[in-house]
């Protein structure tokens, strides 16, 4: 019997959500993770980028048990997070042109590096120009964001153009315009937003596939375990002294 409460209505919600990239998604799933491992095998760096809650997914591949040690946050100041106050600065630094450019010519990402930029609408100005600097600059980007919006809103980038026009693969979430899944009587607003869920989710299957498939080539993969497990801290010395020149998160 289907679960009508809030709760289950919701989690039904972001169930059939995570089926759908599933299905509809694999190719461009496989796109990026090859992407990774290509960067890896060929000596680049890896870095995640997101605004405010699109952040938490970027955040998640970082520094992660079970995930890929290269992965680092490339952080932009008042805009990781919603820890800036007030919280609606950080909306309102993602929409300042010029703003990416600073923070990647102040980056060490340089060309040969992959970048995941994760913006659930994609039409800020900042994911936008991060995405046209970065390529210009040599670097692969897979971005991360519900093509939706893209037909359902307009761009507040000057060139009028969606974060999914400048990546060199595009994951779409398949998130509806507004982000939220459930609607109630009494209740004026729709609610229970489930972006971070999936978005989350098909970040993880692309580390999967990228791990997996330097494994297929004959290459350990950079892999970090859980600190909390025997072992765990001692294994993961040993990968961080291997990679010291391609992590920033320890310095």
């Amino acid at each position: 019997m289907s679960d009508r409460t809030p709760a289950g209505q919701f989690l039904d919600a972001a169930i059939d959500l995570l089926r759908r990239v599933r299905d509809e998604e694999a190719d461009s799933v496989a796109a990026a993770g090859t992407l990774i491992a290509d960067t890896v095998a060929d000596g680049g760096r890896l870095f995640a980028f997101g605004a405010g809650h699109s952040s938490l997914a970027a955040q998640d591949v970082v520094y992660r048990a079970g995930g890929l040690a290269l992965m680092n946050l490339l952080t932009v100041p008042g805009v990781v997070g919603v820890d800036v106050m007030p919280a609606t600065l950080g909306s309102a630094l993602e929409r300042v042109d010029g703003l990416a450019s600073a923070v990647l010519e102040s980056s060490p990402v340089r060309a040969g590096d992959a970048l995941v930029i994760v913006s659930l609408s994609g039409r800020n100005a900042l994911p936008v120009e991060m995405a046209v600097t970065a390529r210009a600059l040599g670097v692969k980007v897979i971005g991360v964001t519900s093509v939706a919006y893209a037909t359902g809103t307009t761009s507040r980038h000057t060139s009028g153009t969606f974060l999914r026009d400048h990546c060199d693969v595009v994951l779409d979430s398949g998130i509806a315009v507004g982000d939220a899944e459930l609607t109630l009587d009494g209740v004026p607003a729709p609610f229970a937003p489930a972006s971070t869920v999936v978005t989350t989710a098909l970040l993880q299957a692309v580390m999967a596939t990228a791990a997996a498939t330097l494994a297929d080539r004959g290459i350990e993969p950079p892999l970090l375990r859980s600190g909390n497990v025997d072992g765990g801290h001692e294994w993961n010395r040993r990968i961080l002294e291997r990679y010291a020149d391609r992590i920033f998160y320890r310095h």
